[in-house]
């Protein structure tokens, strides 16, 4: 069993080392995610988790798309105090039309930190994921020109986000669940590093069902997040 490994592409060789490295890992299924970023032009906040389950586990193509996972009770207690409210009547699966009019609405954007990874056991464990690419946030952040703040749905995201960093961070350093740092992330134009001022990134708890919370405390910790952002 391999250790975790997160990749961290410099943005000047990030393709060829990026070929280079699914080079190296032709005998193994190197996976891409599958669901695009969600970006609403006017989101202040963006959630960055890592990668989906495999397929025969979903319940809608759209991010979180496990019935099993709490991530979309967790929204619906938060904002509309339902943990029901985005399911389809009694099915075992929610709405990815409401999600996404929601988010948009809300400004909310949701973005993986993972393009694409291994899966090491085959299954959706953070621990056993190996990331060949992380998240272009050269692409991404200039979708989003409003949001100041990344969170982060577990530990393994904020590591990769961490990792793309020019200044490396301990990870005794890195944030525990529900404490935050500043995110001095510098980005590409062109020839010109320009660095984006003010973000900050939060991590939250995972809405997985391994990760051993209370949906209750789990509840209370992402509505105090939107509740400090302004989104309650």
């Amino acid at each position: 069993m391999k250790n975790i490994m997160t990749i961290k592409t410099p943005n000047t060789q990030k393709t060829t080392d990026t070929e280079s490295l699914l080079a190296e890992n032709s005998a193994v299924d190197v996976e891409t995610h599958p669901f695009e970023p969600v970006l609403p032009p006017n989101a202040t906040v963006m959630m960055m988790g890592t990668f989906p389950p495999t397929a025969d586990k979903w319940a809608m193509s759209f991010h979180y798309p496990n019935f099993y996972n709490d991530m979309w009770r967790i929204y619906g207690r938060v904002f509309f105090d339902d943990a029901d409210h985005f399911r389809i009547g009694d099915e075992k699966r929610f709405d990815p039309e409401r999600i996404r009019d929601f988010m948009f609405e809300r400004g909310i954007a949701s973005c993986p930190t993972v393009k694409q990874a291994i899966r090491e056991t085959g299954n959706a464990s953070d621990k056993n994921l190996t990331v060949v690419t992380p998240v272009d946030l050269d692409i991404i952040l200039p979708q989003v020109p409003k949001v100041e703040t990344l969170f982060t749905t577990g530990g393994k995201a904020t590591e990769v986000l961490l990792g793309l960093l020019d200044e490396p961070i301990a990870k005794s350093k890195h944030p525990k669940t529900n404490q935050s740092m500043d995110y001095p992330y510098q980005w590409q134009k062109g020839n010109q590093t320009d660095i984006v001022n003010d973000l900050t990134l939060y991590r939250l708890p995972s809405t997985s069902r391994a990760y051993p919370l209370s949906l209750d405390k789990k509840v209370a910790a992402y509505k105090a997040f939107f509740k400090r952002m302004g989104k309650l």
